[in-house]
């Protein structure tokens, strides 16, 4: 059963639900409690009267820092809130909750594995397109951030990968899942971007096949085909996928510098395109990235010499299997006459 709990404060009442797993917010849009100072993002200071802030010139107190310089003055995450629009930005790759015996978690997966999905992207996805006891897959799980998310919200989860990282991860092949059709009720996915992460030594591993290679990526794309087309078969009609992908550049080797010669991969448009085969698309959500290289001074020098972008977003396809209407026709998910579901 799930345990009510309001929280007060000096600038609002909220009521939070929690069940087995822990405590989370309802629905709700309120001000950022936090916002960026000076352009450094790992720097927030909370919303308050200019009058009060501790950033002020003269003022002899330091802003709230996440915790990336040692010995800086650390704050509790922003608490998670359903967000309302389609441009997603939160200051931490992980975020807190404590579970049912009273412990805090502060991490989900793990922080040094390298491409790891921000754990409360899909916090987000499981509060609006799941429910309680829904079955949650994730195909390609890396660290096992979905399932420490999973856990989190009491959503029971399976997660596979072809070199399985922890003891509940599964081995498995996303474009062959060991699971019957019509059993999962949600899926979330962050595939390889091309071959800019070295996941592993399996030669299986889709993270080794170049979306621009010698072949135009039709080796990349045909792979991806098979586990989009995989994640459809496992699904229940009219439940939700959610992929999380970036679009990629490489340069063109001896190119001269600053002619921006190279190779833009547009993989977001790429896989929406596959999916539209089979899903009826809900959203695109633009999540902005906190990839601490991007305010490194020496790549965006060199992205501005080179004449080529650093890569600011990812996108987030939110997807509804709906097998009973022709895809691609913008209904999204509705039949003409039927209710919604």
């Amino acid at each position: 059963a799930a345990t009510r709990v309001t929280v007060r404060s000096a600038s609002r009442i909220r009521t939070v639900w929690g069940t087995g797993g822990g405590v989370y917010p309802t629905t709700q849009v309120v001000p950022p409690l936090f916002s960026r100072i000076g352009g450094d993002p790992s720097i927030y200071t909370r919303n308050m009267p200019r009058s009060d802030r501790s950033d002020r010139p003269g003022s002899s107190h330091r802003p709230a820092r996440f915790g990336r310089n040692e010995g800086a003055a650390r704050v509790t995450r922003p608490p998670l809130q359903v967000m309302p629009t389609t441009l997603w930005e939160y200051p931490s790759q992980h975020y807190d909750w404590t579970d049912a015996e009273g412990r805090r978690h502060t991490m989900q997966g793990d922080k040094d594995y390298a491409g790891a999905t921000p754990s409360w992207v899909i916090w987000q996805l499981l509060m609006r397109y799941s429910r309680e006891n829904d079955r949650v897959i994730d195909p390609m799980c890396g660290s096992g951030t979905t399932i420490d998310v999973c856990k989190s919200i009491g959503r029971p989860v399976k997660g596979y990968d072809l070199v399985p990282r922890r003891e509940d991860i599964l081995q498995a092949d996303a474009r062959k899942l060991p699971l019957e059709d019509g059993s999962v009720d949600f899926v979330f996915l962050d595939p390889p971007y091309s071959t800019h992460i070295e996941y592993s030594d399996d030669a299986r591993c889709i993270g080794k096949l170049d979306a621009a290679g010698d072949d135009g990526g039709k080796a990349y794309y045909a792979a991806m085909t098979k586990v989009i087309s995989e994640c459809h078969r496992v699904m229940k009609n009219r439940r939700y996928l959610g992929l999380y992908v970036s679009d990629s550049w490489k340069k063109k080797k001896g190119a001269p510098t600053g002619s921006g010669a190279g190779t833009f991969m547009p993989i977001g448009f790429e896989l929406f395109a596959m999916m539209r085969k089979l899903f009826v698309p809900v959203d695109i959500i633009c999540v902005v990235r906190q990839n601490q290289k991007l305010e490194k001074g020496n790549w965006r020098k060199t992205a501005v010499e080179e004449n080529f972008y650093l890569r600011g977003f990812n996108y987030l396809f939110i997807m509804k299997k709906v097998d009973d209407v022709v895809q691609g026709a913008g209904t999204h998910g509705l039949t003409p006459g039927r209710d919604r579901k």
